[in-house]
């Protein structure tokens, strides 16, 4: 005989067969109807087995739809394909499936949608796995702390607000002051370093998102980027999927151990397309009818950036969310709330923008909570003082247009402060390298520029500069992660007195012509 121990398992087994094989049979037969249409917002009746962000198929057609509300006796859905062919009183069949997006290394250098279908003309894409959009972001045990760094190629964020692998560094200004640009200038900036990008546009007009993929590729960098494209004439669910998709994607290189740089072009079209989604299915407004739960939407969102430690195999995912304001306005309501949630933000300003300082970021309201941690003590050694001084320089410029009785301390100031702004200045699409960083960065800590007689000369010493230091010896094997030693420095100042020297001859011979 057995023993009862082995026929309570066997009864068990038994049980959990019937329930299962019951939960399968209810899966396959659960139905339901279609209540209204209102141009793609659906209300659905008799699925009340179904789940949030679930996936039904509406008609003979099995066109989709996405479940955002559950209520006692309806669901409401959102159209993810051609709403206009639903009518009421059409079958609805529950599919048990989350919405799911693709991933793996064939989406590198193409552009698609956010079913993952290629929208750039290609072949089609044979990917390697689908996973849910909707997934919890990496527990605190599994992360690690920011320390190494993501270089930009922008001397005046590499050196002054720093960004390190796994940070949440937020871009935010008014439209047209180059938000965009700076973070394809990040994109491009990592060609050979081994970083993936995901470049994920909500919202933007198709001819620019083109316009876009144009510059990267024309530059060499859609090779290691993939594009997820939710365009202004998209249907707001898509909108709103499209960030998820995004970092879907990107999370699979993560988990190899890649490092990964995603940009939300932008998520305040993100929180638009929501708040139009919210009102539509009746949702309680909040301020400014954003609903409820707008903060808990883009804070899930970033959150699943970040750096795993090594015994999760050390990747990380960069964020770079931009924001677009209004009248430089950064305490509206959506703003506050991506600020609140990233690591730091980059605030580039209208008037610095139309005066001519490109990238037009405002240094004294732009901050790295951790980029500092990453930062090499090459470039760290020589910018402890640069911000602060470069807002110094700001405030006292404003001063003096009231007044023209300035000391000889304020006078030096403002003019180190004209030949440093030259330097900060970047032509599009033109990064530099760390060691570059290092030498402009050494000719501003060590006063070398007050020995350029016109502040209108800076550019072109600095030119001249970068020329010869890129043939040096020294260029290829300057120790980063040092600090920059006297004999280095010497060699750096010397390349100064060099260039300077060249353009002084070359100015002379112009005049003398």
């Amino acid at each position: 005989m057995s023993k009862p121990s082995q026929r309570l398992e066997e009864y068990a087994d038994i049980l959990k067969r019937l329930i299962q094989d019951n939960e399968e049979a209810l899966r396959e037969e659960e139905t339901g109807k279609v209540l209204s249409n209102q141009d793609g917002i659906l209300i659905l009746s008799g699925l009340s087995g179904c789940s949030l962000n679930e996936v039904v198929q509406i008609g003979d057609e099995r066109i989709e739809a996405l479940i955002l509300v559950l209520r006692e006796n309806s669901v409401g859905a959102v159209a993810l394909g051609n709403y206009y062919k639903i009518a009421e009183g059409m079958t609805v069949v529950k599919t048990g499936k989350q919405f799911s997006a693709p991933f793996g290394d064939a989406l590198l250098g193409r552009i698609v949608n956010i079913f993952g279908a290629p929208i750039d003309g290609g072949g089609a894409i044979v990917v390697e796995g689908w996973a849910k959009v909707e997934d919890a972001a990496p527990e605190v045990m599994e992360r690690s702390s920011v320390c190494e760094p993501l270089y930009t190629g922008i001397l005046a964020i590499d050196a002054m607000i720093p960004i390190g692998k796994g940070q949440r560094e937020l871009i935010i200004g008014d439209r047209q002051t180059g938000k965009t640009s700076l973070a394809i200038e990040a994109i491009v900036n990592q060609k050979g370093r081994d970083v993936y990008c995901v470049f994920v546009s909500i919202g933007q007009k198709n001819s620019n998102v083109f316009q876009i993929a144009r510059e990267i590729e024309r530059v060499g960098a859609l090779n290691y980027t993939t594009m997820v494209v939710a365009s202004a004439s998209d249907f707001p669910a898509l909108q709103f999927l499209a960030p998820f998709v995004g970092i879907t994607i990107a999370e699979y290189w993560m988990r190899k151990g890649k490092n990964v740089l995603i940009v939300y072009d932008d998520l305040t079209q993100h929180a638009i397309a929501y708040r139009t989604l919210s009102l539509l299915l009746n949702f309680p407004p909040g301020r400014e009818a954003f609903p409820g739960d707008i903060f808990y939407l883009h804070s899930r969102l970033l959150e699943r950036a970040g750096k795993l430690s090594s015994e999760n195999g050390g990747g990380s995912i960069t964020a770079l969310p931009i924001i677009q304001t209004q009248s430089d306005d950064i305490a509206a309501y959506i703003p506050s709330n991506v600020i609140s949630i990233t690591d730091g933000q980059l605030f580039l300003k209208t008037n610095l923008f139309n005066s001519g300082q490109r990238p037009a970021i405002d240094l004294s309201n732009s901050v790295s909570r951790v980029g500092g941690a990453a930062q090499e003590s090459a470039i760290k050694s020589m910018t402890s003082d640069l911000k602060l001084f470069v807002s110094q320089y700001f405030e006292l410029l404003e001063f003096s247009k009231f007044s023209s009785d300035l000391n000889e301390e304020s006078k030096k100031v403002l003019a180190i402060g004209d030949r440093i702004l030259p330097i900060l200045r970047q032509a599009p699409l033109n990064p530099y390298s760390p060691q570059d960083e290092v030498l402009l960065l050494h000719f501003i800590s060590a006063k070398l520029i007050l020995e350029i007689e016109r502040a209108e000369s800076v550019s072109v010493v600095c030119r001249r500069a970068l020329e010869l230091w890129r043939t040096h010896r020294l260029y290829k094997s300057l120790p980063l992660g040092e600090k920059i030693g006297i004999e280095t420095k010497a060699e750096l100042t010397q390349l100064f007195k060099s260039a300077n020297r060249d353009v002084s001859y070359s100015s002379g011979r112009e005049l003398n012509i």
